[in-house]
């Protein structure tokens, strides 16, 4: 009788198969085909059985790739890795979406990978303090909204690593995905990095099997499954060409959201943003508050308590009694929740609110419901 392990045996089998894609996986699936009969059927039927003619399976190639399954098998279990299958129901959701899903998802960590908020942040090896700045500001920010929030990049020196460190800085879980095996971490330099992740609960996965080592094209492939698993990618600091901007442009193709945070036109580590933003492919991002309303989140219901400081001493009259009743509710407030708690005119509350959310003091979220933005 097969059991659980021999099944994951066939399926990373599978994934050893040369030729075999998210297309082939989706075949098997829709036609009901045993992983045993595929590797046990003959070449010369196969194909024809699958309704792909043009593959190539061939016997020979599908008992090596059974060989290779089994030693990786090991690997697996001996340092406690998931392994997540295209055709399987616990296979990421967001990424089993795009076309070009990896057949395979391997994953050290415990990081759930469909959690309700999860976002990417890419940028330049190279950045600057701006981008330092705004990642810590950023993501500071976020967390505060969304406590259950995972961020995700590629571990690579500059934005992915400040992307990383930020969400660890803050408690959130956060995933790196690599363009290798899990028998080694690139940039060794990141070792630590990678370590503290997991122990936070974060993740480090890739669709590569352990002895793949990182050379330039698997660092592109590696792209969309950054992009794939992610509701937004957010570029903070890019050149025109850089691995940010693939990861950017995939988003845009999977019909993902795709923020980019504008820089000066003299700054070259800008370009790609401004680039992103000059296209219409990406929204302009600039706080928290901006992701929040592009993806319709609601920070409703989050257990984080809002700040009880006053930040705006300055405020009078009727700011100043919507910005006291909007620091102390647990909810958004729709305009005329507020025009019951301060009986101001709806016109002029209407005008208040427009003036304070032009200030920064406010935000509005989907339904016309206000919360503050600090």
């Amino acid at each position: 009788m097969m059991t659980d392990r021999d099944r994951m045996i066939l399926k990373i089998g599978v994934s050893f198969t040369p030729g075999v894609t998210a297309e082939v996986v989706r075949r098997i699936e829709e036609i009901g085909m045993s992983l045993s009969d595929f590797f046990e059927c003959d070449t010369s039927s196969l194909s024809a059985i699958l309704g792909l003619p043009y593959l190539k399976l061939e016997k020979l190639h599908r008992e090596e790739a059974l060989f290779k399954a089994r030693k990786e098998m090991e690997f697996v279990e001996k340092h406690g890795i998931k392994v997540y299958y295209l055709g399987d129901e616990d296979y990421p959701m967001l990424l089993r979406e795009t076309v070009d899903a990896p057949v395979v998802l391997y994953q050290l960590g415990e990081t759930d990978l469909d959690a309700q908020h999860i976002i990417n942040i890419v940028g330049t090896r190279r950045n600057t303090s701006y981008g330092v700045s705004f990642c810590e500001n950023f993501i500071k920010d976020l967390a505060g909204y969304f406590p259950d929030l995972v961020v995700v990049s590629g571990l690579a020196y500059g934005i992915d690593s400040l992307a990383h460190k930020g969400a660890l800085a803050n408690g959130l879980p956060t995933v790196a995905v690599v363009a290798h095996g899990l028998d080694t971490i690139y940039p060794a330099a990141h070792r630590d990095l990678a370590r503290r992740m997991i122990k936070s609960g974060g993740s480090i996965i890739t669709e590569y099997p352990s002895g793949t080592t990182p050379f330039q094209k698997r660092f592109l492939e590696r792209n969309r499954i950054v992009a794939g698993l992610s509701e937004m990618t957010i570029v903070v600091e890019s050149p025109i060409k850089g691995g940010a901007m693939s990861t950017a442009n995939m988003a845009f193709s999977y019909s993902r959201d795709v923020g980019a945070v504008p820089g000066r036109v003299s700054d070259p580590m800008s370009e790609g943003c401004n680039l992103l933003i000059r296209k219409q492919k990406a929204s302009l991002v600039t706080s928290a508050a901006d992701i929040i309303e592009i993806l319709g989140w609601s920070p409703g219901g989050v257990s984080v308590k809002p700040k009880q400081r006053n930040l705006f001493p300055e405020l009078q009259g009727e700011a100043r009694e919507i910005y006291e009743i909007l620091k102390f509710a647990s909810d958004p407030m729709s305009v005329d929740g507020l025009y019951q708690k301060t009986k101001i005119h709806i016109p002029k509350l209407t005008a208040t609110l427009t003036e304070m959310e032009f200030d920064g003091i406010i935000i509005r979220l989907p339904g016309n419901r206000y919360a503050l933005a600090i």
